[in-house]
């Protein structure tokens, strides 16, 4: 799958872009804060619908204007697929697929994959579950609609039980019978999805330790488990143990929302005992065998977006992660970084294509091919 050019109009610190790409790797070279990033989430927009980075989608409106567009074409085994994204302050997002509009935009979700590697990637380490469980959903949703479809129902009927809980609260009273229903229409979804992740890491943690120990050359044993509170128990009768509770916090305790996905490294919690080397080998780790998992189940390698990695990776991991470029592991890539003396020295020798750009205050032009 090949990202054969991007358009923008108004996204974030860009007036307007049009950029061709190179089918091997793209490089977006500058000073931080001219809109290296930016580029990489306009890709991600195109592929997710959505920013890689938090915030809503208004905040990738140029400041000063009131819409913006981002518009990029894709090759598929030689197929053409045009998709655009935009969003006019006020209204609702729109994502077209060749000129014709979603009915649901979560069916766009996995048609284009990605992977991005970021500076930002440890805080799946060092936050709370919530960051590893939207991470892992993410995932699963770009190759398993079925469970994308599962985790938007689950998502609603939680919110409808939650806004249930507060107007008790708020009002003074209490109907059993209505909550009984939203528990008997959230009891499956939240069972559906919880069996769908403990499925997936059966496949998933095998891959992700094999490239743990490609990247680190270490012999930490790592591992990675979830930890559901609906293990050996029936979820209804979890809803029904946690009433009171749920009633007094006006919020649902109990379910797949409240999981996580816990970092292992020789028995212990990566973020207690490892090292800050280590715990970059993980990310990475989780990142590749995201790409491969991927791989496997869409047959068409994910785009790669590499934001700043020479910045904050020792030489080590980044010759390992040029060892695989150099054994075309991946498909097309997308990178970042601040010198490009560094860039081209990191890339020299490789047989790929290579288009450089020059990123100057939302200004883009190229600079010349490899």
């Amino acid at each position: 799958m090949l990202l054969e050019n991007l358009g923008l109009l108004f996204f974030k610190n860009y007036e307007e872009a049009a950029l061709s790409f190179s089918e091997h790797i793209n490089c977006f070279i500058g000073d931080n804060g001219s809109g290296k990033t930016n580029l990489l989430d306009a890709i991600h927009y195109l592929s997710m619908t959505k920013s890689a980075f938090p915030g809503t989608d208004a905040q990738s409106i140029k400041q000063g204007e009131d819409f913006f567009m981002a518009k990029g074409r894709f090759d598929i085994s030689g197929e053409k697929h045009t998709v655009q994204v935009s969003l006019k302050q006020g209204q609702k997002k729109t994502v077209t697929h060749n000129k014709a509009l979603y009915e649901k935009i979560s069916d766009h979700i996995g048609r284009f994959p990605v992977v991005l590697i970021s500076p930002y990637d440890t805080d799946l380490i060092r936050e709370g579950s919530e960051e590893r469980r939207k991470y892992f959903d993410s995932l699963m949703s770009q190759f398993d609609h079925v469970y994308l479809e599962q985790l938007i129902q689950y998502n609603y009927f939680l919110k409808q039980r939650n806004s249930l809980l507060k107007q008790f609260a708020d009002r003074n009273y209490f109907d059993r019978d209505y909550l009984q229903i939203l528990n008997e229409q959230l009891v499956p979804f939240g069972e559906k999805l919880v069996q769908a992740r403990q499925r997936f890491l059966q496949d998933f943690v095998p891959i992700f330790q094999k490239h743990y120990h490609h990247i680190s050359d270490s012999h930490e044993e790592v591992s990675l488990t979830y930890k559901s509170q609906l293990e050996g128990d029936d979820f209804a009768y979890k809803l029904q143990q946690a009433e009171r509770k749920d009633m007094a916090l006006q919020r649902t305790t109990v379910g797949p929302h409240k999981d996580d996905f816990v970092f292992l490294m020789d028995g212990n919690p990566v973020k207690s005992f490892g090292s800050q080397g280590q715990q970059k080998s993980y990310v990475i780790a989780l990142k590749l065998a995201h790409f491969e998992v991927m791989d496997q189940r869409q047959h068409h390698k994910p785009l790669l977006l590499l934001d700043d990695i020479f910045d904050r990776l020792d030489e080590k991991r980044i010759t390992k992660l040029m060892q695989m470029v150099a054994a075309h592991t991946f498909g097309q890539i997308f990178l970042t970084d601040t010198h490009l003396e560094r860039t081209d020295k990191i890339l020299e020798g490789l047989s790929e294509s290579i288009r450089r750009f020059e990123v100057r205050e939302g200004v883009v032009k190229v600079i010349g091919e490899l």
